[in-house]
Parts: structure tokens; sequence; C-alpha cells
């Protein structure tokens, strides 16, 4: 290992233990045999096949966090176990395949929590054994994740529910089995917001590709209900209590998203790193040009700063802490890091990031989802001012 390669751009910590490593070789043995050798394929196309999940469930990735009765394990499952995944499935430049493969982790822990026995066994089990698969449905057309705003509706009829309304950018949607998403019981106001899980392929239900800018997962798309039956059984949060249920949840994910971004600017920057010591220009390598050289030590530097945080944030967590403001603000200063080692990445391979290294242009265009997934920087500033009290 180099210090200036992917793993050695990820600074020390104490807090990684001995399963922690025999977790990363795990992903790290899978990544290589399953994913690497078709990536650039998968990249393009925005997918990769089903059998991946079923592979992916076999080797265990699926499974950590869950119940051990439902098909997965959670004995010594922490967060770095999370934030390794992240680092993982990111490590060769490209979301492609994380971005459908973890789905699961925010669309499964309220069934698990709050569902019914029957859902846990028709539902849990057979997605985490990669048969099966659920998306996460919150963000709407017309208002974002402003929960005063929503407008998809459960009015009730008889014990059953009949749900209406759309949301759109949903990670996973066009090749979902269940939906889990969030539908307004009192008629326009935030204390009616409920849980719901719905058959992708039930009646009323439409799921369309997004147009427009390419997203990296060809399976973001639009969900639209029209007078969709739902069952009382598929209420998975008591009436008005969605966001109480999910709470949690949001904060392990930022988790995620601070840790895919990190990689991938890890990514950019060992690339760049590589390059610059391989290129000759005006007789010496680009690295002995002092702006180069400048250029590369502030991403190094940048990539640092942001993992002392993030370890940081991690230890507060697993001690008990929800350092809600630390957490919004950690997830911006990331994303800003990813923004910038894959801009100065892009111009320090310069023609070679358009001739040769393909995952230079990925991350620097998948480095503008990170800055909108999870919460934008200006969301996230207020989120983190308000915790903070002024």
């Amino acid at each position: 290992m180099s210090v200036n390669d992917f793993d050695g751009l990820r600074p020390p910590t104490p807090g990684l233990r001995d399963d922690h490593d025999r977790w990363r070789l795990t992903l790290r043995d899978f990544v290589d045999e399953k994913i690497a050798p078709h990536i650039d394929v998968w990249s393009d196309s925005g997918t990769f096949p089903d059998s991946l999940y079923e592979d992916a469930a076999k080797s265990g990735l699926l499974g950590f966090g869950f119940p051990a009765e439902l098909g997965g394990w959670s004995e010594d499952a922490d967060l770095y176990h999370r934030i390794i995944f992240a680092e993982e499935l990111h490590r060769l430049g490209s979301g492609v395949v994380f971005a459908d493969l973890a789905t699961h982790w925010i669309g499964l822990p309220p069934v698990v929590q709050c569902g019914v026995k029957a859902l846990q066994e028709s539902v849990v089990r057979p997605v985490l054994a990669g048969r099966q698969r659920i998306a996460f449905a919150v963000t709407e057309p017309g208002g974002g994740s402003d929960l005063a705003a929503f407008t998809t509706t459960a009015v009730r009829e008889g014990d059953d529910y009949r749900l209406s309304g759309a949301k759109t950018l949903i990670s996973g949607a066009a090749r979902a089995n269940w939906l889990l998403l969030v539908a307004n019981i009192s008629n326009g106001h935030q204390d009616g917001l409920t849980l719901f899980l719905v058959d992708a392929k039930a009646a009323g239900v439409t799921i369309s590709p997004l147009p427009g800018l390419k997203w990296y997962s060809a399976s973001n798309a639009t969900i639209e209900l029209d007078n969709v039956l739902v069952q009382a059984s598929m209420r998975v949060s008591e009436v008005g209590q969605a966001f109480r249920d999910l709470t949690q949840q949001f904060n392990v994910e930022r988790f995620s998203g601070i840790a895919s971004a990190l990689a991938l600017a890890r990514v950019a920057t060992a690339d760049a790193i590589a390059w610059a010591n391989e290129r000759m220009a005006f007789g010496k390598r680009l690295a002995e040009h002092q702006s180069v050289k400048h250029r590369l030590v502030s991403m190094v530097r940048e990539i640092h700063a942001a993992y002392g945080y993030l370890d940081q944030c991690v230890w507060r967590f697993e001690n008990g802490e929800v350092p809600i403001a630390d957490l919004c603000m950690l997830k911006i200063h990331a994303t800003g890091v990813l923004e910038k080692c894959a801009r100065d990445a892009m111009h320090v391979l310069a023609g070679e990031a358009y001739r040769g290294n393909r995952r230079a242009q990925r991350i620097h265009r998948e480095a503008q989802i990170f800055t909108v997934g999870g919460g934008t920087e200006e969301i996230l500033n207020d989120l983190a001012a308000r915790q903070m009290k002024f």
C-alpha cells in the first residue's frame, strides 16, 4: 500500500478493529470478482444484472445490521461496517452498484421495527436474500422533501386506505418489488404523515424512468399513485409517526453518503497523483511542478481533515450521542471535498481524463449528485443552525 493510493489516502483511526478489516476484505474480494470486470459497461448503462443481488446476499453483504432470524447478521455490526461498505463499493470510481444495492438500508428498518410479522417474512426475508428489492419514497415533484408541501394522501376506506399522489427521484424504484412511502392521512397537516408499504405492481401504481440529466442509476424513477388500495396491515408506522420512525435512519444514512463522497474523492486524488508522477511536461514530471504539487497537497489535506471529522462523529454516535448539527455540516464538507478533488483531478489529468481515464469523468459528473441527495447545503445549514439554536 502506498500512502498516495486509495487505501493510503484514508488516515488511520483507532476505531477500526480486526473484524472491520475482515469485512473490508470480504467486500473487496466481492467487488474485484463480481463488479470490477463489468463496471464500465454497468456505469454506462446505469444498471447491473439482478443476479448480483443474490450473489451479494450469499456473500453476506446484504444482511449486516439486520436480525439473524430474518436472514441477516447484526453481531458486532456498527457504523464502520456501513462506512466500509460505502467505501469499497465506490473504490472503482462509480456509484452505480451502491445506488441500488444499498437501498434496503433505509427501506427495510421500519418494516423490521414496526411491521407485523407477516410483512417481515414476506418482505424482509426475500429482500435480504436478494430475491426481491425495496425502494424508499419520500421526495415529491412539487415540494421535494418539504414536509409541509407533501401532497401524497392516504384516505381511509373501511379498514384499508386509498393512496394518491406522486414521488420522484426515488433510488431503485424502477426495479423494486416494494415501495416504502410517506403519505398524509390528515389532508395537509404534517402530523398525519404515515409510512405505508406498497406492492410496486399494485393497480394504480405507475413507475417511470426520469428524463433529463443522466443519473448514475437508471432505476431512479418517478412513482405515480392513482387511488391505490393498501390494506391496513401494510401501514408500517403509527398514524402521524412516519418521521419519528425514520429520524434515526436519516442520521445513519448520512454516514453512508459522507463515506461514499470521501471514497470517490480518494479515487480521484489517487488517480491524479499517479498521473502526475507518470506524465512528463517541460522536461520533468508533473508532480515536480510546484503548482501541481501544491494542488495535490491541498486535495490530500482536505481528505484527511474530512476523515478526522467523520471519525469524531462516528465515535460520538457510537457512544450514544446524536450529533445532528455536526452530521449536517460534515455532509456539506464531505461533498465539498468531493467536488474539489473531482475538479482538481480533471485539471491534473487534463486530456487524459477525456482520452483514457474514464472514471475521472464519472466522478466529476457524480460529484454533483452527492450535493443534492441527503439534503442540499442550504437545507442542511438551516437544520444545523436550528440544532445549534441560532
